[in-house]
Formats: C-alpha cells, sequence, structure tokens
C-alpha cells in the first residue's frame, strides 16, 4: 500500500518553438491568394509539361534533352513565366508554401517523396507529372507504390504568380 502522496510537476515543453514557419525565399510582406494560380498560368505550365512527356530522366538534367524530377519541375514553371534557381527537391521543399486540404491535389501543386528526394506536379487527386528514371517524363497514378511515399504537398506562391 502506498503511504506517500504523489506529487506531479510539470516540466517545460520539449520541443520550443526556435524560429518562423515561414518559407525561407518568401518576400516579408508577401500576400498571397489562395486561389492558386491562374487559369492561364495554368495553362502554359500544362504546356510546358506535356511538350517534355516521354523525355529521358539523366540525374542532374535540366533539360531539353533529358531531366531529372527538380530539373523538371523547375524548367516547366520558368517556361510558365514563373522563374526560380534552380534546386534540390529538399531546397523547394523548404522554400516554399505548405498545402493542405483540397489545395494539395490542384493543378501545379509540388508533391513530394521518398523522404524528399523526388518531387512531381499534381494533376488532380489521382494523379502527378514527373520525371521518372524508369520512364523519363511521365503521368503517374497516385496510388500504391508512390501513395505510400509521399512527404508532403507545397505550392511556388509568388504574386506574379497569383496575378
Amino acid at each position: 500500500m502506498l503511504t506517500n502522496a504523489i506529487i506531479v510537476q510539470s516540466s517545460p515543453p520539449l520541443v520550443k518553438k526556435t524560429g518562423s514557419s515561414q518559407p525561407l525565399n518568401a518576400p516579408a510582406n508577401a500576400t498571397f491568394n489562395k486561389n492558386y494560380y491562374t487559369p492561364a498560368f495554368s495553362q502554359k505550365l500544362l504546356a510546358a509539361i506535356q511538350n517534355r512527356l516521354g523525355i529521358p530522366y539523366v540525374y542532374g538534367s535540366t533539360g531539353p534533352k533529358s531531366y531529372d524530377c527538380s530539373g523538371l519541375v523547375w524548367s516547366v514553371f520558368r517556361d510558365a513565366g514563373y522563374s526560380y534557381e534552380r534546386s534540390s527537391a529538399r531546397t523547394l521543399w523548404q522554400s516554399s508554401v505548405p498545402v493542405e486540404g483540397d489545395a494539395r491535389f490542384k493543378f501545379g501543386t509540388l508533391i513530394f517523396f521518398n523522404r524528399l528526394g523526388h518531387i512531381g506536379i499534381v494533376v488532380d487527386e489521382n494523379h502527378f507529372y514527373h520525371a521518372s528514371s524508369s520512364k523519363g517524363v511521365t503521368l503517374s497514378k497516385l496510388d500504391g507504390y508512390w501513395a505510400k511515399r509521399i512527404v508532403g504537398f507545397r505550392q511556388l506562391q509568388t504574386p506574379e504568380v497569383q496575378k
């Protein structure tokens, strides 16, 4: 039988907030439209992707004769009118804005896989475009193999794209 009273002391939180959750490259005073990309921008983005379908995968390549996953994303966004410094999927994750809910499946949303080692562009809730090491630039289903490897969804948002 217990004879002493049990005293529970509160302790400091295990995780402290140490910085901002804002993307590293976001302008400090930028306000973004939650409606995502304009129809005109989306059409340019889709045309840029479709012009690359079937082009082979080569690690580190940004086109025009071959692409890796982040090189494809950089190239098609550039052709659609949004320029940024070419970077890895991991760096894009860090410099883009989180997307949740239904916005995850809007065309143009970036989708990240395999511990931020792979990136693609969402078409809808069932499909995405990417540079596949086995198929080149292709449209793939977001089920089975890929669904198990999703890290999350992000958006490249700038005032220029949102106009």
